[in-house]
């Protein structure tokens, strides 16, 4: 275990013995109810929390988070932190949706963005390799999209960690040390980027990056990024986006089902936070809302074409 490791270790066990709102919520895990799916060969979970309502009817225009303090910047006097790189701090999320997870904002505040910082989570998830690391786009999940943040929790609450190696994929951009990957018939769509070279991956996401759709009054393509290490190498999951919330968030009466799909939901763990949700929702229900949130096989293959039009 290296030191930043071990620095976590003590910030997550101290928080959760000291910090009553941490040590309440994270002992409401014991109680939280799981069901699993084997759609497609591979393992999706439904996650039934109460205490994710927060996130999952987050409020996030401009007139609400502009009526409301950012709470990176004015945190409890109970949450503690450890800075990583000078940059982020890593602090203990007190609304968890696994045993161990964390936050990591960056210690001034920005809107939520990726392309500056993708190599520091590159960086992270190396230095944490137990964990795996996830940025939530403004659009996609991020319930503070005025503070740039990233997320972590250990890799095995990750479905996708276990079945990307296996799912059907064709590669997409091939380097010396780095493969840029799309997955074949796989719902939500998604990109693997795997590199055992930090130069070369910062090259592949931007060009990735560069080839994805901003909307009109965006200021960077919609999507979420998983982030893990398997020995040397890194494995980045881009899921691009064309929807924040499935249609099934804003039926009325027996169609409703609170799912706002956020990283965690696109790697195959999705939290409902109102028990009649979990009840009822069936594996098409969770492939519809991929499919309503992804963005198209077309648009998929648009930015395949322009990518090998660049190598």
């Amino acid at each position: 275990m290296n030191d930043l490791e071990q620095q976590i270790e003590s910030l997550l066990l101290s928080q959760k013995k000291d910090w009553k709102l941490a040590c309440d919520n994270y002992a409401s895990l014991t109680h939280v109810q799981t069901r699993c799916f084997e759609g497609d060969s591979r393992l999706t979970i439904l996650q039934f929390n109460p205490e994710r309502i927060r996130s999952s009817a987050a409020k996030i225009d401009k007139a609400s988070l502009a009526a409301r303090p950012c709470f990176f910047c004015h945190r409890p006097e109970e949450q503690k932190s450890v800075v990583f790189n000078d940059l982020f701090e890593i602090l203990v999320n007190p609304y968890p949706i696994f045993n161990d997870h964390l936050t990591v904002p960056l210690r001034r505040h920005e809107k939520q963005q990726i392309a500056p910082y993708y190599g520091d989570m590159l960086d992270l998830a190396s230095a944490l390799p137990g964990y795996a690391l996830f940025y939530n786009g403004p659009k996609c999940g991020a319930s503070a999209p005025d503070h740039m943040h990233f997320q972590a929790g250990r890799r095995g609450g990750f479905p996708i960690v276990e079945s990307w190696a296996e799912a059907s994929k064709a590669i997409v951009r091939e380097g010396d040390r780095t493969r840029l990957y799309a997955l074949s018939d796989h719902l939500p769509t998604a990109f693997i980027l795997v590199s055992d070279d930090k130069a070369e991956a910062v090259e592949a996401f931007t060009l990735l990056y560069n080839e994805m759709d901003v909307k009109p009054g965006d200021y960077e393509p919609m999507m979420n990024v998983l982030v893990w290490t398997e020995g040397d190498s890194r494995i980045t999951c881009v899921f691009p986006r064309r929807e924040l919330r499935p249609s099934c968030y804003y039926a009325e009466g027996d169609d409703n089902i609170l799912i706002s799909p956020a990283t965690v939901e696109m790697s195959g763990l999705f939290v409902v936070p109102l028990e009649k949700d979990f009840r009822k929702v069936t594996y098409a229900d969770l492939e519809k809302v991929w499919r309503e949130v992804s963005i198209t096989e077309a648009e998929k293959n648009e930015i395949i074409r322009k990518i090998r039009e660049k190598v």
